[in-house]
C-alpha cells in the first residue's frame, strides 16, 4: 500500500475544520455525507456508507462496504436507520439541523435520511462542501503538482503517436492510451447532473463548432447520440487544428491543461487568435491574486477578445461558453467559476483552469488552458508546456 496516496491526520483536520466552520455559518449541527467525492474528501477513502461531521469532533465513517474496513471512528451498518441508535450510544445528541447533500442524492434518499434522524430542520450540505474543497490543503496541492507533471509529461508525447489519415478518433485513443501508460487513473469526475465524458476532450477541424448540451468550453458531436461530446470520427485533415483538452487525472486531483495541434499550416488568422489567448494566459499571470474578484477577470478577458477583434470565434461560434476559468481538484469543474455572474474573490490555496479558446469554422480550435495555483502572491502555473501549436508533421 502506497501511504503517500493518503493525506496525513493533520491534512484531514484542516478540512474537517473548514467545513465545521461553514456549518456553524449556517447554524447547523451536524452534516452526513452520502456521496463518493465527499467521502473521499472527508477521509481519503471511498466507501460505501456515510460520513458523519459534527460541529465538534473527528467524523464517524458509518461503513456498508467493503466488510473489512477498518480505522479511527469506523462502525459497521447494515442501514442509515441504524445511525442514529449508534450515536445515541456513543452518548452524541442527533442534532436538530442537519445537512445533507441535497443537490446531488436522490429524493428517496433525502426523505429516508431525513425520516431516520427527524431533525427540526434539514438544509443542503452541498454548497458547505463545495465552498470547503475550493481552498487545497498542502496535501491536496502536492497531488495537483504531481497530475500537473504527468499531464504535461503525456502532453509532450503526443505527436509520437500521430499518423497521417487519422480519425479523430483514432488519434484519441493513442493518446488515452499514452495517459493510462503514464498513470492515468481513467475516471473523469465531474458535478453536476448529466455531464458526461470520458477521459476528456479531443476536437479537430468542423467539429469543434458543433455546439453540446454539455456545460463544458467547448461541444464537438461525439460518435454516437447517448454522448454528443468530442470526437464525431472523421479524418483529421491537412489545414485543420486538433484541440486536445484530456483530464490530468494522474491522482485523485485533476488538472485541466488543454494544448493545440496542427496537420499542417494554418492560415494566420488562426495564430494570431492562438497568440492572443497565450497573452491573455501572461496578462492572468501577472494581474491575478488573492481578493481579485472572478467577475473581474471574466470582464478583462472579454476585454482582450474584443481588442484583438476576435469576439465572434471566442468560446465557440454557434454556442459560446459564458465562463473563461473554473476550480478544479477532486472534479473537474469546482467553484470558483470565472464568470460575469460570479460574486467570488481569489483565496490563496484555490486553484484554477484558465481557458481561454477561440473556434474557426472549418480549420478548429486555438487556445490554451493551464491550471493555477493561487499564492498569497500572485499566481504559479502548475502545468508547464510549450503554449504555442505544434505542427504533427
Amino acid at each position: 500500500m502506497n501511504q503517500s496516496q493518503y493525506p496525513s491526520k493533520e491534512d484531514l483536520q484542516i478540512r474537517w475544520t473548514k467545513v465545521q466552520n461553514s456549518l456553524k455559518e449556517s447554524d447547523a449541527n451536524a452534516c452526513l455525507i452520502a456521496t463518493n467525492v465527499n467521502i473521499y474528501y472527508l477521509t481519503g477513502r471511498i466507501f460505501t456508507g456515510f460520513v458523519y461531521l459534527s460541529v465538534e469532533g473527528d467524523p464517524i465513517c458509518f461503513v456498508q462496504r467493503p466488510v473489512d474496513l477498518q480505522g479511527e471512528n469506523v462502525i459497521h451498518i447494515r442501514k442509515p436507520e441504524d445511525i442514529p441508535c449508534l450515536l445515541q450510544k456513543k452518548k452524541l445528541s442527533l442534532p436538530s439541523v442537519l445537512l445533507l447533500e441535497t443537490d446531488q442524492i436522490t429524493h428517496n434518499e433525502f426523505l429516508r435520511l431525513e425520516t431516520a434522524f427527524n431533525p427540526k430542520v434539514t438544509g443542503n450540505a452541498t454548497p458547505v462542501l463545495r465552498k470547503a474543497r475550493m481552498t487545497k490543503t498542502p496535501w491536496e496541492i502536492e497531488q495537483l503538482r504531481i497530475s500537473a507533471k504527468q499531464h504535461a509529461e503525456t502532453y509532450q508525447q503526443i505527436p509520437s503517436v500521430f499518423s497521417k489519415n487519422m480519425k479523430d478518433v483514432e488519434f484519441q485513443y493513442e493518446i488515452e492510451r499514452l495517459m493510462r501508460k503514464n498513470g492515468s487513473l481513467g475516471i473523469f469526475r465531474t458535478f453536476g447532473n448529466n455531464m458526461d465524458i470520458f477521459m476528456g476532450s479531443l476536437l479537430a477541424g468542423k467539429n469543434a463548432e458543433t455546439p453540446s448540451p454539455y456545460d463544458f468550453a467547448l461541444g464537438g458531436g461525439g460518435l454516437n447520440p447517448c454522448l454528443p461530446i468530442g470526437v464525431n470520427g472523421e479524418k483529421i485533415q491537412p489545414g485543420q487544428t486538433v484541440m486536445v483538452d484530456m483530464a490530468g487525472n494522474f491522482t485523485a486531483y485533476i488538472t485541466d491543461m488543454t494544448r493545440v495541434y496542427s496537420y499542417g499550416t494554418l492560415p494566420d488568422i488562426v495564430y494570431q487568435a492562438h497568440r492572443t489567448s497565450i497573452r491573455m494566459h501572461n496578462c492572468f499571470m501577472e494581474t491575478v491574486k488573492p481578493g481579485i474578484a472572478c467577475a473581474d477577470i471574466y470582464n478583462r478577458s472579454i476585454e482582450m477578445v474584443e481588442e484583438a477583434g476576435f469576439a465572434a470565434h471566442f468560446m465557440g461560434t454557434v454556442q459560446q461558453a459564458k465562463f473563461v476559468g473554473h476550480g478544479v481538484g477532486i472534479e473537474i469543474n469546482e467553484l470558483p467559476v470565472l464568470m460575469k455572474r460570479s460574486k467570488d474573490l481569489l483565496q490563496t490555496g484555490m486553484v484554477i483552469a484558465y481557458e481561454p479558446k477561440f473556434v474557426f469554422p472549418d480549420i478548429g480550435a486555438v487556445g490554451i488552458e493551464n491550471t493555477f495555483l493561487i499564492t498569497e502572491t500572485g499566481t504559479e502555473k502548475l502545468t508547464v508546456l510549450n503554449e504555442e501549436i505544434v505542427n504533427l508533421i
